[in-house]
C-alpha cells in the first residue's frame, strides 16, 4: 500500500505499542503528538477518534483505533513485513488468540488491580477476565512455551501487543516479575524496532504536558 499513513499519539500512552508495530513494519509514516486534555480533546482529533484517546492511524482514508486493532490491521496491511501467520495456516488461530487474550483479560485485569476494582472472589465468574490469577497463569503459559514467540518461530504481531502489556506490567507492578516474563519480555524487547520505537518515543517525552490526574 503506498497511501500516506500518519500515527496520532503520546509518548506517555499505549501509543508506544502502535510506534512499535509500525517500526517493525518499516514503512514510512507521520507523527502528530497530541496532548491529554488539549489536543487530544480538540475537534480535529475528535474526529478522528470521539473517544480522546491515542493511539490512533489514519492509513489513506481508513482509520484505526485501540492499539490491538492498529496492530492486526497493520499486520495484514503490510503482509511482505511477516508480522500475522496467513489465512488458513494453522497458527493463525494461535495468533488471534494470544492477541485478544492481551486486549481482553490482561488489559482489563491489569487496569482493575491498578484502580483496586479486581472482582470479588465469589463475583469472578462476572468478569470476562475470570480471576487474576487464572489471567497470570494462562499468560504465564504462553510466555514459558519452549519456542521463542506466541506463534513458534514467527514473532508476530501478537508479541508486540501481548508483549508490551507484559512489559508494562512488570514496570507498574501489575504483574508480577516472574521468570518466564522476564525472560520473554527481555528477548523481544532487544528487536531493533522496539529499540527503534522506544528511542523515538523516550524522545518526544520533553514536548508533551504529563497526563493530568484525577482530583
Amino acid at each position: 500500500m503506498t497511501e500516506s499513513l500518519t500515527l496520532y499519539t503520546n509518548p506517555m500512552s499505549r501509543g508506544r505499542i502502535a510506534r512499535w508495530m509500525l517500526e517493525e513494519v518499516g514503512c514510512s509514516y507521520d507523527t502528530v503528538l497530541l496532548d491529554y486534555g488539549t489536543t487530544m480533546k480538540g475537534a480535529d482529533y475528535l474526529a478522528i477518534n470521539p473517544m480522546g484517546k491515542v493511539p490512533a492511524i489514519k492509513h489513506g482514508d481508513t482509520v484505526v483505533t485501540e492499539a490491538a486493532a492498529i496492530c492486526a490491521y497493520l499486520a495484514d496491511a503490510f503482509p511482505d513485513a511477516g508480522l500475522a501467520p496467513p489465512p488458513g495456516n494453522a497458527k493463525r488461530g494461535p495468533y488471534y488468540r494470544w492477541l485478544f487474550f492481551g486486549a481482553g483479560p490482561v488489559e482489563a485485569a491489569a487496569t482493575a488491580k491498578s484502580l483496586g476494582l479486581l472482582a470479588p472472589a465469589e463475583r469472578a465468574a462476572n468478569a470476562g477476565y475470570g480471576t487474576f490469577d487464572d489471567v497470570l497463569k494462562t499468560l504465564e503459559t504462553a510466555a514459558s512455551s519452549a519456542s521463542p514467540y506466541l506463534c513458534g518461530e514467527q514473532f508476530t504481531a501478537a508479541d508486540v501487543y501481548l508483549g508490551a502489556q507484559i512489559g508494562w506490567g512488570m514496570m507498574f507492578g501489575t504483574i508480577e516479575k516472574r521468570p518466564a516474563f522476564e525472560d520473554y519480555y527481555a528477548r523481544i524487547a532487544e528487536r531493533p524496532a522496539a529499540k527503534r520505537a522506544a528511542d523515538l518515543d523516550d524522545a518526544l517525552m520533553a514536548q508533551v504536558q504529563p497526563q493530568p490526574q484525577a482530583s
